[in-house]
């Protein structure tokens, strides 16, 4: 290799040493050997290794919680070195199947060695690659990231509608990520240091609504104990993100078209009009233009709303994504907790290429969340995931269909989990309740008393 991997090494292989560290240079290694842990974290701490080597000759049991507080923190694989009788002691088993890429009992082979170090290698300058996708966008808790030419066309839309002041319909399905997708057009807009104010209109009970997004004065109506400052006027000089617009009733319809087209809004109990100078982003998972056609939505707010377009493509068609935005979300969950989970297992790699996501990106982050959790091994596995491998079904199904049946498989699950409480399994799907109602109806299902041990189809 033309630039030598660094190699750390820890502990020692006796009368050996030398010979293995001669041999291991002459295959073009730069090998630093050091004897104890503490001096191995000092060099970790202030040099750049590529891969490590640990000699695990019976180490006592505060030595392997220092050596798995090490090798966690490390961000690279390691490799140990044993004796054939060590493997009889079930806490070094543990330590080597929890914290080691692989193990080698000895005697040494330098060959094989030298091959498992390369893959190593190979390994963390996949992460080091990985960990900073090619495109991010926006500094939110969750950054839009993606590689497809799907999402670089969505993040050149981004930039473009951002340049100018227009109103922004977002389309896509529940979970792709329109929120981030309307906080990245107002942080790259001239609005950028005024609030940036997102209202959730399908989960505002329907008699709240006005006063929400207009406010109201006091004594207005019943309950009115002071003067509310609506969600429009609180964005004034910034952008107001109306998500779930679709789920607006026909009554609010035309105080938000009235508001669009003279720039004025009165709170409820008001007699004089304010001028609010807002831009407006909309977005919902419902297809606004069937809803017109149905009477569901005014079709003159439809076309104030969809002045400029951004569409949200769902995670299943995004499957070169999946891994990458696994391996992302992975990084920021694991800084959060103490943890020997090191990554993915091929297989959990394998199933999530495959799997449908109906949820999309929210439902990819809930997973790999439970899966640090429930993860007890060095890899996570489906079973951590929540997803299992299931038979193949020999008579073939359409894409549809399988879209579908997970859907339904995701609410029979959300609404089990959460004991048939509408709101809470609502809110594990990131949908409103008038969404998961019209989602169970569309599936035939009929909830059951709260009490109930299961969900049906009708």
């Amino acid at each position: 290799m033309e630039n030598k991997a660094r190699l750390l090494m820890v502990g020692s292989l006796g009368a050996n040493q030398q010979n293995f560290l001669r041999a291991m240079e002459a295959k073009g290694w730069s090998i630093d050997a050091v004897v104890d842990l503490s001096r191995a974290a000092t060099l970790l701490a202030r040099e750049d290794y590529d891969a490590g080597l640990c000699c695990m000759h019976g180490p006592a049991e505060h030595e392997l919680k220092e050596l798995d507080h090490l090798i966690t923190r490390s961000r690279m694989e390691w490799m140990a070195l044993t004796k054939d009788h060590e493997l009889r002691k079930p806490a070094l088993c543990k330590a080597l199947a929890n914290l080691f890429m692989a193990y080698q009992v000895e005697p040494i082979d330098i060959e094989q060695i030298d091959c498992l170090m390369h893959h190593a290698v190979a390994m963390k300058r996949l992460r080091l690659e990985e960990s900073e996708p090619p495109l991010a966008e926006g500094d939110s808790e969750f950054e839009m990231v993606g590689t497809v030419p799907a999402m670089k066309k969505v993040f050149d839309t981004i930039r473009r509608v951002a340049s100018v002041d227009a109103p922004v319909f977002i389309s896509g399905e529940s979970g792709t990520g329109k929120e981030l997708a309307a906080r990245a057009i107002h942080e790259r807009s001239q609005r950028a240091s005024a609030p940036f104010v997102p209202v959730n209109c399908g989960a505002l009970p329907s008699n709240m609504i006005q006063s929400e997004l207009f406010g109201h004065e006091k004594g207005a109506f019943t309950g009115a104990n002071q003067q509310k400052i609506g969600q429009i006027e609180a964005a004034s000089g910034g952008t107001l993100f109306l998500d779930e617009i679709g789920d607006l009733p026909l009554e609010l319809q035309v105080n938000l078209l009235r508001f669009l087209e003279e720039k004025t809004i009165q709170r409820i109990g008001a007699l004089d009009e304010i001028e609010v100078d807002v831009r407006v982003l909309s977005a919902t998972h419902v297809d606004l233009e069937k809803a017109v056609a149905e009477g569901r939505f005014r079709e003159d707010l439809y076309h104030r709303l969809n002045v400029l377009q951004v569409d949200i493509p769902p995670l299943r068609e995004r499957q070169e994504d999946i891994e990458i935005l696994a391996r992302f979300f992975f990084d920021r969950f694991i800084e959060e907790k103490s943890m020997n989970v090191r990554g993915f297992s091929q297989e959990a790699l394998v199933l999530m290429r495959h799997y449908h996501w109906p949820g999309n990106i929210r439902e990819l982050i809930n997973r790999v969340r439970r899966a640090l959790v429930m993860c007890d091994q060095r890899l996570i596995k489906p079973a951590d995931l929540g997803l299992e491998r299931r038979t193949a079904n020999r008579n073939a199904i359409t894409l549809e269909e399988a879209r579908n049946s997970a859907e339904k498989e995701a609410l029979l699950s959300a609404l089990n989990r959460n004991k048939h409480k509408v709101k809470k399994a609502a809110d594990e799907l990131g949908v409103s309740r008038v969404t998961l109602y019209r989602l169970m109806e569309k599936h035939n299902l009929e909830r059951k008393s709260e009490g109930s041990s299961s969900l049906t189809s009708a």
